[in-house]
């Protein structure tokens, strides 16, 4: 049986002992470059047989993150496809593959003990306290 996207997140945090997409990317020897990207928050590539995450330098550290995760779930999910992330569009894609790569970087980066102490919040409460847009929210949360 295929693993779902929340079980194959539970298992790279139980085998790495972190919930960082960087340290995981690392353990991973995925290689991770941060330069200017344009107007790309981020992409992953499959080059020469290697994962490669590109970031852009001009993100924040928390948006940093957020790309970092979802970039990472690119490359776990979807290995061999390239992927680009821009900025306030990847978020609003309904495609398979971004959708699925938002959900890996939510259940990363949003664990279970911060949704059960805060159950009582709305969605909107849950997003300005987390940082993160209301439909990655959603998406956690399904």
């Amino acid at each position: 049986m295929k693993k779902t996207i929340r079980q194959l997140v539970a298992y790279y945090k139980k085998k790495f002992n972190t919930s960082n997409p960087f340290e995981i990317a690392d353990c991973l020897h995925i290689e991770t470059q941060i330069g200017d990207l344009g107007s790309r928050a981020g992409c992953y590539m499959y080059l020469k047989r290697h994962k490669c995450i590109f970031l852009n330098d001009n993100l924040d550290k928390h948006e940093m993150k957020l790309v970092m995760a979802h970039e990472l779930g690119h490359a776990v999910l979807h290995p061999r496809e390239n992927c680009y992330f821009i900025r306030n569009k990847t978020l609003l894609l309904n495609s398979k593959n971004e959708i699925e790569a938002n959900k890996f970087a939510m259940e990363l980066l949003v664990s279970d003990d911060v949704l059960k102490e805060n159950k009582d919040f709305t969605i909107g409460q849950l997003s300005r306290m987390l940082g993160y847009h209301e439909k990655l929210i959603k998406l956690r949360l399904q």
